[in-house]
C-alpha cells in the first residue's frame, strides 16, 4: 500500500496538507474488527462513524448487494422507479412515527438536512408566507454542506470559520440537564424565549433528539424534546428532527425522539441506514407536509440528487432493516450499556477526566484537556482497538454485535491513554 502517495497528495477529513496525521492502512474488516495490512486486528469502537451497526462483512448485507449489482446498480429516479426503493420505503414508513407519510431519498445525511430546510422553507412559501429563518440549539451538529453548517453552532464548532458567510439563524441555549438527571423546567426558558419572539420568522425548528453528536456528545433529558414539541405546536412552527446520528437503534430506542413519545413533522435519518454499507439517506415528513409544498408556485419540491434512490443502496438499506425487524439489536444495545454503566464511572477517579455519560450503545468520557491526536491514535492502535476522539471527547460508538469483551478492551485502551500525559494537550 503506497502510504507516502496517501499522505502527499489525499486528503483525510478534518486533516492538514501541512501535517498530515497518520493514517492505518486497513486490508479488511470482518464483524467488529478492522484488519490493517500489518496482520494487526483492531476492536472497533467507532461503527465508522455511527453506521455500521451489523458490523463488517456481513453475509446478508454482501448478500444483497452481489444480488442486486447483478440487476443494475443505478438507474436515474426521474420518470423511474424500481422494487428496492419501494420495498424500502414500505419498510420506513412502517416502523417511523405514523404521521410520516412521504419519503425522499437522499444521498447522505447533510443531503438529508438540506433537503429538510428547503422542506420547510418551501412549506412556507406556498402558504403565502416568508418565513427565513431557523430556530435550532448551541452545541448542535448537522452536517457539512452549507445549509447544514448555518443551523450547526456558529461559534462553538468546526464550522465557526465560515461565520459571516453562512445565512444567521436563531439559536438557543443547549440543554443543560441531562438524560438521567432531575429534569428542570428552567432548562427550557432560553428556547422559550427564543421561539416566542422570533417564531413568525421561523419556518422550523431543527435539533438532534436526545443525543448531541459531533457539537459535543451532549445527552439532555426528554423532557426538554417534549416541551420542544408543544412549544412548536402552541406557535405553528413545523418541527425537523436529525435522526441521522441517533436513528436505527442507537440510543436503545429505534428511534431517539421514542424516549420523549413525540413525533416531527420532518425525519432526517441516514448513517446506519445501509449498515455502513454506502451512503445514502432519507428525509420523511407528513402528507400534510409534503401537499402544502406541492401546491405551491413551483408546483414540485424543487430538489433531485442525481443518485437518488440508487438501487443498490436500497438493496442493502432495505435488508439492513430487515436484520433489525428480528429485535436482537433491543438486547445487544442492552448489554453494551450495562457494561458502559458498570465501567464508565470508574474512570471519574482519574482528575484529567471532566464527565462520563451513556446511552444505549454510546459511551462518553469528557476530560479537561484536549487529545493529541498523533499519539492518542497511536496507542489504541497499540491496544488493538480503534477509537477516533475528537477535541475533548474521547467516544464510543461500537457495532451492535460487538460482545462484552470487545466493550470492556475499549474502555480498558480509553484507561491507558488516561494514565499518560503525552496523550493529551498541555
Amino acid at each position: 500500500m503506497d502510504l507516502e502517495f496517501d499522505r502527499r497528495h489525499i486528503w483525510h477529513p478534518y486533516t492538514s496538507t501541512l501535517n498530515p496525521l497518520t493514517c492505518y492502512p486497513v486490508a479488511s474488516a470482518n464483524g467488529v474488527h478492522i484488519e490493517l495490512d500489518n496482520g494487526r486486528q483492531l476492536i472497533d469502537g467507532m461503527s465508522s462513524w455511527w453506521a455500521a451497526i451489523h458490523g463488517y462483512n456481513h453475509p446478508q448485507l454482501n448478500q444483497a448487494a452481489h444480488e442486486q449489482i447483478g440487476k443494475m446498480s443505478h438507474v436515474m429516479f426521474g420518470g423511474i422507479t424500481h422494487n428496492p426503493a419501494i420495498s424500502l420505503c414500505k419498510t420506513l414508513l412502517s416502523i417511523v412515527p405514523d404521521n410520516l407519510e412521504q419519503v425522499f431519498l437522499a444521498d447522505s445525511g447533510s443531503v438529508a438536512v438540506e433537503v429538510s430546510l428547503k422542506m420547510a422553507l418551501q412549506y412556507w412559501h406556498s402558504k403565502g408566507q416568508r418565513r427565513p429563518k431557523f430556530l435550532t440549539l448551541r452545541d448542535g451538529y448537522h452536517g457539512d454542506t452549507f445549509a447544514a453548517m448555518s443551523v450547526t453552532d456558529p461559534d462553538n464548532s468546526m464550522h465557526s470559520l465560515y461565520k459571516g458567510f453562512l445565512p444567521e439563524h436563531i439559536f438557543a441555549a443547549s440543554p443543560k440537564v441531562g438524560f438521567h438527571q432531575t429534569w428542570d423546567e428552567s432548562d427550557l426558558e432560553d428556547f422559550t424565549a427564543k421561539i416566542t419572539e422570533h417564531h413568525q420568522d421561523i419556518a422550523a425548528v431543527i435539533l438532534e433528539p436526545i443525543v448531541q453528536g459531533a457539537g459535543g456528545m451532549r445527552i439532555y433529558h426528554p423532557k426538554f424534546l417534549q416541551g420542544v414539541r408543544r412549544l412548536c405546536d402552541e406557535f405553528g412552527v413545523l418541527l425537523i428532527l436529525d435522526e441521522i446520528a441517533t436513528g436505527f437503534g442507537r440510543t436503545g430506542k429505534l428511534f431517539a425522539c421514542e424516549h420523549a413519545n413525540i413525533k416531527p413533522d420532518i425525519l432526517c435519518v441516514g448513517k446506519a441506514l445501509t449498515g455502513g454499507y454506502m451512503t445514502l439517506s432519507a428525509t420523511l415528513t407528513s402528507k400534510n407536509v409534503a401537499d402544502t409544498v406541492c401546491a405551491g408556485q413551483a408546483g414540485c419540491f424543487m430538489h433531485g440528487p442525481t443518485f437518488m434512490a440508487n438501487p443498490l443502496a436500497c438493496a442493502v438499506a432495505g435488508t439492513s432493516l430487515e436484520l433489525l425487524a428480528q429485535n436482537h439489536w433491543q438486547a445487544q444495545v442492552k448489554v453494551i450499556e450495562s457494561i458502559f454503566a458498570e465501567y464508565l464511572p470508574n474512570l471519574l477517579e482519574y482528575e484529567l477526566v471532566s464527565d462520563v455519560r451513556w446511552l444505549g450503545a454510546i459511551g462518553v468520557v469528557e476530560t479537561k484537556r484536549a487529545v493529541n491526536m498523533e499519539v492518542i491514535q497511536a496507542l489504541f492502535v497499540e491496544q488493538g482497538v480503534w477509537i477516533r476522539p475528537f477535541g475533548r471527547l474521547i467516544y464510543m460508538m461500537p457495532p451492535f454485535i460487538s460482545q462484552s469483551d470487545h466493550i470492556k478492551a475499549l474502555i480498558t485502551a480509553i484507561e491507558k491513554a488516561l494514565q499518560q500525559s503525552n496523550c493529551f494537550e498541555a
